[in-house]
């Protein structure tokens, strides 16, 4: 497949390890004292990487490679520090959040934006799809980047639902199928899709909707627009 990877000029290349290490996925290691990408297929094309070289010697390009695959990452990660936590990451635990008032701004203290998320985590990815908090919930199914548009993002949309969020721009795979999964299973009032109004935000909107028509289920739905200067588009 064509698609965008790192590209390392060994002439600039100084040898410092540093790429190395910033690379997350492993894809990079160091050869005869210089930084090689001796994994296709770990690298995202994300560009961690190119902040860390001193030299400037990383650059992006676009060909011909294997698919990046997250699951042989994963693996070796895992292989590589096998000591975990029994948990797993703190950070994907699940769990309900209860507010005691539903504040909005309007009545909040000056400076003091009160928080309407009701669960964690939110990302579509993390989220587990049996997780108590979906029982009788209404879903917000929302393209990250809206969040940091519109700036009444919590008590407009956030607020009362249960929250979902994602960039089909930028993560891999598709997430109508585990959408699906949370629709099908679980006790949905209603869906809400908030994206922006860029074509390739366009992918939540597809899958949401997908995802709806596969769950065999009739749930009332809307999907609202965000400009990127962020307005709400009609």
């Amino acid at each position: 497949m064509i698609r965008k990877i790192i590209k390392i000029d060994q002439e600039k290349c100084n040898g410092c390890g540093a790429c190395a290490e910033a690379c997350h996925e492993g894809a990079i290691e160091m050869v005869n004292g210089k930084a090689v990408l001796t994994r296709e297929d770990y690298c995202d094309g994300l560009g961690d990487c190119l902040p860390a070289c001193p030299t400037n010697a990383i650059t992006f390009e676009e060909r011909e490679a294997p698919a990046y695959n997250e699951t042989a990452v994963l693996a070796a990660k895992q292989k590589k520090n096998p000591v975990k936590l029994p948990c797993g990451c703190p950070g994907t635990n699940s769990k309900s959040i209860k507010r005691e008032t539903a504040v909005c701004s309007s009545t909040a203290a000056p400076g003091n934006v009160a928080s309407q998320l009701m669960q964690w985590p939110v990302q579509i990815k993390l989220v587990p799809v049996n997780a108590p908090y979906f029982d009788g919930a209404n879903l917000l199914i929302a393209a990250d980047c809206t969040a940091y548009a519109y700036g009444n993002f919590h008590n407009e949309f956030i607020r009362n639902r249960i929250t979902l969020v994602g960039c089909p721009k930028l993560d891999e795979g598709d997430y109508a199928e585990k959408l699906t999964q949370i629709i099908a299973n679980n006790d949905i009032k209603s869906v809400t899709i908030v994206r922006m109004e860029v074509p390739c935000c366009g992918g939540i909107e597809n899958a949401a909707k997908r995802a709806l028509m596969a769950s065999g289920k009739f749930i009332p739905w809307q999907v609202v627009t965000i400009s990127t200067d962020g307005r709400k588009l009609e």
